[in-house]
């Protein structure tokens, strides 16, 4: 019987279509500022500002984006237990989300604050993918 990824890939697209959302509303709230130009941030701006707290979500993305995706993948690719490579993929996505929604929600230059719990979630999630990958691998040697 095949292993069967489906529910890690639909994950990994709620993941991707997030990314988008957060581009977009990067790129929108920054677009409605007066004087906007592209590729510039104002660096008077902070965390009491939508519109560098939108831009911050779509970074800190970012910056996480390439670990998940490589893990996602290499652990399709080397054949890790789907069952747990789906969950796990979820727990990142779901977290990912929620930290997005607090830091569109609370504008806050408290640390940690509430997002940095979901993105410790998510890098958790990560560390554990990662693991279940070096598991899977040294199994085969």
């Amino acid at each position: 019987m095949p292993l069967d990824y489906t529910f890690a890939y639909i994950w990994i697209y709620v993941a991707l279509i997030t990314l988008l959302v957060q581009a977009t509303v990067a790129a929108m709230s920054k677009a409605k500022q007066p004087g906007a130009i592209p590729g510039k941030m104002d660096e008077h701006l902070s965390h009491g500002s939508f519109v560098f707290r939108a831009n911050r979500t779509f970074m800190n993305s970012l910056e996480n984006f390439p670990l998940f995706i490589g893990s996602a993948f290499l652990a399709v690719f080397t054949g890790t237990n789907p069952r747990w490579v789906g969950i796990l993929i979820m727990i990142y996505a779901l977290a990912r989300i929620i930290h997005m929604a607090l830091y569109y929600a609370i504008a806050t230059e408290k640390n940690p604050s509430p997002r940095s719990y979901f993105y410790g979630i998510a890098l958790i999630a990560q560390v554990v993918l990662l693991g279940l990958i070096g598991i899977n691998l040294l199994g085969r040697l």
